[in-house]
């Protein structure tokens, strides 16, 4: 059957397409506002680019095909922030700090989840050049400001911060390969297994690694990690890192969850991820990466945010749209006028075609313009 898209592509339709919409356009100008400067990267890009360093967490994610004009492997972009960040070190190649955001849609070989498509619409910002706090205080801030603008609350905010895995990673002595393995086990919070990867490791490192886990919840879970982790400085600085993030943003509902990491690659420091409501699913994850420009040329200190359009407008009340006006097909410069008019004014107004014998009201049409009281004023549409 023609008409049969892959599994986990969908068509946007268009009242979700137009709440996508003006959502993007809401969310960038307030960036905007804020000093952001929007960038498109491109859909595709030579595949040694895309999965360079940091990208590489992407390779599984990320579709491959071969360039008919060079002969190189091309990819489909899975994330558009490797990008944006080739564009700070490579070509703006700024000494300060700079401000980026962008939207567009990137495509993943697998979903996220069952219910996840494949075609995410990426919308993110991204802060290059200072390596201090503030800078991560400011993404937060701007992430939960822009659920807000949407017409969400934050339900909670999770922090946690790649400097404590890495700290105990390098206590454990463990190699990449094995780094690797113990990174995705903390991810799923695989105990049991995770246990007997541990068995070899010596005890101050293991009982702290098998502590991760457990270390979930409100502000106390930080005075608890200090407690049952070794006093060791990458991670008095982690959670002290932490601490302050959480003096800072404590108008929002924080939780912190030491084992919740993402991008063995890519993250470097703070990682947080915002979730609404009783979805187990983040609705918006970010953090520091201060490495992932190395690759480009230059290693700028980094951090951002970034969700997905299409996921926000399915879990927003879209606003009720006003219906539009009729036109008829001909009626002159008076006519002509009506319309400019009604169209100045935020109206929609739909032409009539000649000989049309449909229903108007499938175009979403609920009024017409008709010449009454010696003008062209609105009506009420009757019938089709």
């Amino acid at each position: 059957m023609r008409w049969v898209l892959p599994e986990f592509i969908q068509d946007v339709l268009p009242s979700e397409a137009r709440t996508i919409e003006d959502l993007r356009r809401r969310l960038l100008d307030d960036f905007h506002l804020r000093g952001y400067q929007l960038v498109a990267p491109p859909l595709l890009e030579y595949l040694d680019s895309l999965l360079t360093g940091a990208g590489e967490d992407l390779a599984q994610r990320t579709y491959k095909l071969s360039d008919h004009q060079s002969g190189r492997l091309l990819g489909l972009r899975a994330d558009m922030t490797p990008q944006v960040a080739r564009i700070d070190a490579h070509l703006l190649n700024r000494r300060g700090v700079t401000r980026l955001c962008y939207c567009g849609s990137v495509l993943h070989s697998e979903p996220a989840s069952l219910s996840a498509t494949r075609e995410p619409w990426q919308l993110g910002a991204e802060i290059y050049g200072h390596a201090g706090l503030d800078a991560d205080i400011e993404i937060v801030q701007l992430l939960a400001r822009s659920l807000r603008q949407a017409g969400l609350a934050a339900g909670r905010v999770d922090l946690g911060h790649m400097g404590i895995f890495r700290s105990l990673a390098a206590m454990a002595a463990l190699d990449a390969a094995q780094q690797r393995t113990l990174f995705a086990l903390l991810q799923a919070k695989d105990v049991p297994t995770l246990q007997e990867f541990l068995a070899a490791v010596a005890e101050v490192p293991r009982r702290a690694l098998l502590a991760l886990p457990s270390l979930y919840g409100d502000r106390s879970v930080l005075a608890e990690a200090r407690a049952v982790l070794p006093d060791e400085a990458g991670l008095r600085l982690a959670l002290d890192e932490l601490e302050r993030l959480a003096d800072a943003l404590s108008e929002l509902p924080l939780g912190f969850d030491l084992a919740d990491l993402r991008g063995y690659h890519y993250h470097s420091g703070v990682v947080f991820a915002a979730y609404c409501g009783n979805s187990p699913s983040a609705i918006a994850l970010g953090g520091r990466y201060d490495y992932i420009g190395a690759t480009f040329g230059r290693g700028r200190p980094a951090t951002g945010f970034s969700m997905d359009l299409r996921e926000l407008a399915l879990r927003i009340e879209a606003p009720a749209q006003a219906g539009a006006v009729l036109a008829p097909a001909a009626g002159g410069a008076e006519l002509a006028e009506a319309v400019a008019r009604l169209r100045a004014a935020g109206e929609v107004v739909v032409p009539e075609l000649p000989g049309h014998d449909g229903n108007w009201r499938e175009a979403g049409c609920d009024r017409r313009l008709a010449f009454v009281d010696g003008g062209w004023n609105t009506v009420p549409l009757e019938g089709g």
